[in-house]
């Protein structure tokens, strides 16, 4: 299952982020703000718990988050959407994962992993800003399944019809949320019209 963010605003965010005119600095800025609407979205159902609190007028109830959540970037790029997943949760863990991709068979290599193991019934957010190939996304979910995770969520801010496809087919349990679902790969792998590299621009590396 995927979810695509139909919202003006959205729409309005990515459009300013494909510009290839766009500084670092602002990319950026874009980056946090989309990765905010997903969050807001994904997490519709993240568990709460009713509690007291007085407010200066009266005692009333009201809801806290009750679930517990790990965030997993998706290094290096995945590293541009985690601050802003932090700012929605504060207590949320954080595990790491290192994937790049072999640019001769676009095939992902892991380099790093480190990610608490599941506990309990954890909700683990993947966050990565594109959903190319799908190889990297299926291989992260499937490393934190490994490890325990049973309640697994992937963001990502541009997405291609085959990465999606990809996803579905082996992570059928496991929804993505995405700010846009593009036209297509190219020869290269890269997504069209895509954002070109996510990780060079958050990084300031063009």
């Amino acid at each position: 299952m995927y979810i695509v963010l139909e919202h003006p605003l959205v729409a309005h965010r990515v459009t300013l982020m494909r510009d290839r005119n766009t500084p670092p600095k602002i990319f950026r800025e874009l980056v946090n703000e989309v990765t905010t609407f997903l969050a807001y979205e994904a997490l519709k159902d993240i568990r709460t718990e009713r509690v007291e609190v007085v407010t200066p007028v009266t005692a009333t109830t009201g809801s806290r988050i009750a679930d517990d959540v790990v965030v997993v970037p998706i290094l290096r790029a995945g590293m541009g959407m985690l601050n802003a997943m932090l700012d929605m949760l504060p207590s949320a863990k954080v595990g790491v994962l290192g994937m790049q991709r072999n640019e001769e068979t676009a095939e992902p290599v892991t380099y790093y992993s480190k990610v608490p193991l599941a506990k309990a019934d954890e909700l683990a957010l993947v966050i990565d800003p594109m959903l190319a190939t799908g190889g990297s996304a299926c291989d992260a979910v499937a490393e934190l399944k490994k490890l325990g995770y049973r309640r697994i969520k992937f963001l990502s801010l541009v997405s291609a019809p085959e990465g999606i496809a990809k996803f579905e087919r082996e992570h059928p349990d496991v929804p993505v949320y995405t700010a846009a679902r593009d036209e297509r790969l190219n020869s290269s792998f890269y997504i069209v019209p895509g954002l070109g590299d996510a990780g060079d621009r958050i990084f300031g590396m063009l």
